[in-house]
Parts: structure tokens; C-alpha cells; sequence
């Protein structure tokens, strides 16, 4: 082995050595004022406390609004008449899922009320009219009995499906399905309880009652439904179903003058594709004429007349906004962390102050600036490394308390690097301006302020 390799490691043997010594000064100087260590590390657990807790407050918010949007399935589409005069014919759901390509079901959808009459109790009850495709449109499963199917929605028959908490309040649990109740004096049978979504989500349809639309508008007094739910086959689908349903309801309006007339240009939007048969081209050219436009395209408060709306998009635009103020939030709390930077500052110059002569004593015995740099930072990086983790202790406390009194919380794992790499940068960047300052002392002139 040569001169040179034994010179090598001889240095970095030195330097790991000082460096242990080093680690030790700092861990001594740390402990040698308690007091003052113990508030600069409470001031970064404050900030990391704040990044913490804000950003996973933040975050279960997010998650919860994104969940109530996915509660009502994926692919769908959302028509709503937002007045009467232009609520939809049940039979336009059928005729949209032949008419837009990409759509491969739907369901008129009407929302009444009725008194209920379960045994000795009686109460006013949230109704859905809908057809035998809803669990398949909106993704909603039925746990016990059967959906109802399309022949009860053509004989108008008195049959229902409870949502999971009508079901499960009835008979404390067991299942109700065979057995009867009365809706405004007419009485039910239940075929089938759904599956829970969940508070709030899904419209709160787990304290809905499910009925045949046709029995819904029997009971509402009505001819027409105001909402129309379609399900498309996949996402890219249903964006180009929106803009299709887009025209068609634009041109039935008569706001889209240009638009082609119905039949008029094969595999256009809103009309028959290249696939379609004979049959379907037939019954589209002798569709009945749209009614006469309205003067005025929106309603006296200023809304269309009719939203369409993709689901799809709800949930990625609700995803960014969460996003964007869980962030926010991040930032704030973050403010808390520079201060306590500047904490981590302050006490260090005072530390350098303070301890001149053990500076001035280690550099007359030999001891570098490179040794005194890393040690005054490594005194701050102690400091730093503490308060990040009190703080992330004190972040997930918080989030459980938050959780208790009801708060959407979620333990962000990526709140949590964030704020531990901002403690300890800030360890660092603090710290460099003192250990510098230590590290530039002339050995003379330390022991002579003695």
C-alpha cells in the first residue's frame, strides 16, 4: 500500500473522529442550557404542529368531497331541468341512450315526497322515481332482496327498495324485504334494501325510498320527470356524450340555429351513428318537432334552463380546488416554521456570544473552522430534528382531536415530509450564519474577551 492510500484514510479517519467529537460539543451545548433549548424546540414543534395538522385537515376535506362526487358512480351524466317548462318526457332517456353514442343506459329521475305509514308510526318520507337500471347507472348495489325490474315500472307497480338506513331503522336491523308499508294511504311492498353510500354521500339516498318512476309521478301529480341520469361507457365517452347531448338540447331549445335538423347528417352529434339500423333512422326522422323555443335561453335568475352535467369532471375540478387549499393552508402554517427558524437563530448567535472562550481554548488546541462549522450547525440541526419531531407528534394528536369533533381529517404522509424537510432546512439555513460566525473567531482574540 503506498505513502499516498495511508495518507488518504488517515485523513478521513481525522475527520470522522473530529466529527464525532464535534456531534458530541453540539449535543453538550444543547443540554448545557435546557431552558433555552426547550423554547427554540417548542417554536419549530409549533410550525411543524400547524403543517401538520392544517395540511391533513385540508387533505380529509379533499378526500371527503371527492368521495361524495364518486358516491354517485363514474361515467355518469347529470341532465337537470332547472324549470318546469322544460322537464323532460321519461321516455328521452331511452331515446338519448339510442341517440348519443357512448351512452349505454339511463334513467328518468323524479324527487317527491309522500306521508309513510310503517305499523304505529307515520312520517313524511324522501321518494326517487326511477327505472330497473338506476343500481347499474349510478353503481349502487343492492345487499338484500332484488331491485325492481322493468315490468313493475310499466304496471306502475307499489313495490320500493329502501335506502340502507330506512332499511336497517325499520326492524332494527333485520331485513324487511317482503314485508309492507303505506305511502300516502297505498300500500308497498319492499323488494330490496341498497347497499349504504354513506352520510351525505350519494345525495343522501341511505334516507331515500326507491320507487318505479311511473309510480312517482303517479303520486307527485306529474306527466314529466325534472332529472335524467345516463351512464357512459368509458370517461373519454362521456365528455364526447356531453358536448352530443350539448347540441341536441341546444337545438330542441332553439339556441343553436345551425345545428343540423334531426336525421339530417349521419353520425353527427345527437343523431344516429354509422351503425345505426333502419329502425332507429325511421324513428328519429319521425320524432315529433321540438317544442317552440322560449324567448329567453336562461330563467329570470340568470340559470340555463338545462345543465348537463359529467360527474367525471366534478370530481377531477372539486380534486384540484381541495388541492390547491390544502396547500393554502400548508403555506400558512408554514409562516410559523420561519419563525421559529429565526428562533433557531437568535439563540445561536447568543450561544456564540456566550461561549467565546471554548471557542478561542478548541482553536489554540488545534481545532479548525471546518470543526467549529460543524459543530455550531450540528448544534442547530439538534435543535431542528427535535422540534420536527414533537411536532409531527403534536400534527397527529391534532388531527385526532379535530377527528373527534367531527372534522374530515386524513394523516397526510407527504404534510409530514414537508414539514420535517422545512425544520430541518431551516435548522440549516439558520444555523450557518452563527456557526460561520464561530467558526471566523481568531483564537487570540477569543481568549483575550476572556
Amino acid at each position: 500500500m503506498t505513502t499516498t492510500d495511508n495518507n488518504k484514510k488517515n485523513a478521513v479517519f481525522s475527520f470522522l473522529v473530529r466529527t464525532l467529537f464535534a456531534a458530541k460539543m453540539a449535543w453538550h451545548g444543547v443540554l448545557t442550557h435546557p431552558l433555552r433549548s426547550a423554547l427554540t424546540i417548542l417554536g419549530v414543534a409549533i410550525g411543524v404542529t400547524s403543517v401538520v395538522s392544517l395540511m391533513g385537515i385540508g387533505e380529509g376535506a379533499r378526500q371527503a368531497v371527492v368521495a361524495q362526487f364518486k358516491s354517485l358512480g363514474t361515467n355518469v351524466i347529470a341532465i337537470h331541468a332547472n324549470d318546469v317548462s322544460v322537464e323532460f318526457d321519461p321516455e328521452e332517456a331511452e331515446e338519448l341512450v339510442e341517440r348519443v353514442s357512448g351512452v349505454e343506459m339511463g334513467t328518468p329521475v323524479i324527487n317527491t315526497k309522500a306521508v309513510m305509514r310503517w305499523r304505529r308510526a307515520r312520517g313524511t318520507i324522501n321518494l326517487v322515481g326511477v327505472n330497473n337500471e338506476f343500481p347499474d347507472v349510478r353503481d349502487h348495489p343492492v345487499i338484500a332482496g332484488h331491485f325492481f325490474t322493468q315490468w313493475h315500472v310499466m304496471q306502475r307497480s307499489p313495490v320500493a327498495v329502501l335506502g340502507y338506513n330506512v332499511g336497517h331503522g325499520l326492524m332494527g336491523g333485520r331485513s324487511p324485504v317482503g314485508h309492507t308499508f303505506t305511502l300516502n294511504g297505498e300500500t308497498f311492498r319492499i323488494v330490496g334494501v341498497l347497499a349504504p353510500k354513506g352520510a351525505a354521500n350519494a345525495e343522501g339516498i341511505d334516507d331515500k325510498i326507491l320507487i318505479p318512476y311511473t309510480t312517482a309521478l303517479k303520486i307527485a301529480g306529474k306527466k314529466k320527470v325534472e332529472q335524467i341520469w345516463l351512464k357512459a361507457n368509458s370517461t373519454q365517452e362521456a365528455d364526447l356524450a356531453v358536448v352530443q347531448l350539448g347540441r341536441i338540447y341546444k337545438r330542441k331549445l332553439g339556441l343553436d340555429q345551425t345545428a343540423p335538423t334531426p336525421g339530417g347528417t349521419q353520425g353527427g352529434e345527437g343523431e344516429a351513428g354509422p351503425g345505426a339500423t333502419a329502425e332507429v333512422m325511421e324513428k328519429i326522422a319521425a320524432a315529433p318537432s321540438p317544442r317552440p323555443a322560449p324567448e329567453k335561453s336562461p330563467i329570470p335568475g340568470g340559470e340555463d334552463l338545462i345543465t348537463i352535467t359529467n360527474l367525471n369532471q366534478l370530481v377531477k375540478e372539486a380534486d384540484q380546488a381541495n388541492r390547491v387549499m390544502t396547500l393554502l393552508l400548508g403555506g400558512i402554517a408554514a409562516v410559523s416554521l420561519l419563525v421559529g427558524g429565526l428562533g433557531i437563530m437568535n439563540i445561536m448567535l447568543v450561544s456564540v456570544t456566550e461561549r467565546t472562550v471554548e471557542i478561542g481554548v478548541r482553536r489554540a488546541v488545534g481545532a479548525k473552522q471546518i470543526d467549529l462549522l460543524i459543530q455550531f450547525l450540528m448544534e442547530a440541526l439538534y435543535v431542528s430534528a427535535l422540534g420536527a419531531i414533537a411536532g409531527t407528534a403534536g400534527g397527529i394528536w391534532g388531527l385526532n382531536v379535530f377527528s373527534h369533533y367531527g372534522f374530515h381529517t386524513a394523516l397526510s404522509l407527504q404534510s409530514i415530509k414537508i414539514a420535517v424537510m422545512v425544520a430541518l432546512g431551516s435548522g440549516l439555513l439558520f444555523g450557518i450564519y452563527p456557526a460561520m460566525i464561530a467558526s471566523s473567531v481568531p483564537p487570540i482574540e477569543a481568549l483575550r474577551r476572556q
